[in-house]
């Protein structure tokens, strides 16, 4: 038995910035513009089909807003500036557009989209054979383990535990450690200066947390070029790097309110529910793609 867990918030931003023609929604206040909710949709559909995946328990989250309590942490930390305002109007309706196809939303404030997925790996893992973490996103990769997957379906990519190790260099749960030191551009993190890939992968290979990297590098036991003055970086920003691993580190209790796989269940697209919102929004062309109805 297979649980699926969506990114729905890089799902929209992955529609609106496609190529995909646009759509005009037409509502009590005036056209609107809602490619990207139709483009979520259309994926979501194109997935419950899907063959290969077979989905019989499915959660998608996003971010609503796009602040979460990291940005009372660190003022730097990605935020809703720079959204394009037609995407940022579509936060709402994308989410009504997904339940109608009946499967469950978890719309974060407060925490994050990443975090709600995290907390049903933490929280559904030895309730199901295997978790798959729809998204690329490299956060996702400390969740990885033993039947959890993440699907990078654009690149037709799976990604488990080994691959982490093979790509990245680190185990899962140093992805954190990773991306505090040398930055995650895509959240706002800065990483400490100096300090790339190669390095940080390096040290945390071996040690696997930052606070395990010994002080001085004449005890390490790792070839690092610039050994000492990346030292000297590690000690001098030490409050910064531990700031930003939290920043990374994703949260596995965020007040969900499914506790039961069966609340999960994907019983089929509740067809009058469906209809209604096509019909809401003037999209014709989807009313004819399911085919897994449910007469709710």
């Amino acid at each position: 038995m297979r649980l699926h867990l969506v990114d729905g918030t890089f799902e929209l931003f992955r529609a609106h910035f496609s190529k995909r023609p646009g759509h005009t929604a037409h509502g009590p206040d005036g056209d609107w513009d809602a490619k990207a909710t139709v483009g979520v949709v259309a994926n979501m559909i194109a997935l419950l089909h899907e063959e290969s995946e077979a989905v019989t328990h499915i959660a998608i989250a996003f971010d609503n807003p796009i602040r979460s309590f990291r940005n009372d942490l660190f003022g730097g930390y990605k935020s809703d500036e720079g959204v394009p305002s037609e995407l940022r109007a579509q936060f709402d309706s994308v989410e009504e557009g997904v339940r109608a196809l009946g499967i469950v939303v978890w719309s974060m404030d407060r925490w994050e989209a990443d975090d709600a997925l995290a907390t049903g790996v933490a929280r559904f893992k030895s309730q199901f054979d295997e978790i798959r973490i729809l998204t690329p996103d490299k956060d996702l990769g400390q969740c990885l383990g033993p039947g959890v997957v993440q699907v990078d379906r654009l690149r037709q990519k799976v990604i488990d535990a080994s691959t982490v190790r093979d790509v990245r260099g680190v185990e899962p749960e140093s992805i954190p450690d990773l991306l505090a030191l040398v930055g995650d551009t895509a959240d706002g993190i800065p990483g400490l200066p100096g300090i790339g890939e190669k390095t940080a992968a390096a040290l945390l290979g071996r040690y696997r947390h930052i606070e395990a990297i010994p002080a001085e590098s004449a005890a390490w036991d790792v070839n690092v070029r610039g050994a000492a003055k990346v030292a000297e970086t590690l000690r001098s920003h030490r409050e910064q790097a531990l700031l930003y691993r939290r920043l990374a580190t994703l949260i596995h209790d965020v007040p969900l309110p499914e506790s039961d796989p069966d609340q999960l269940r994907f019983a089929g697209i509740p067809r009058r529910r469906f209809l209604t919102w096509c019909e809401k929004l003037g999209v014709t062309t989807l009313r004819t793609r399911p085919e897994k109805w449910f007469e709710d």
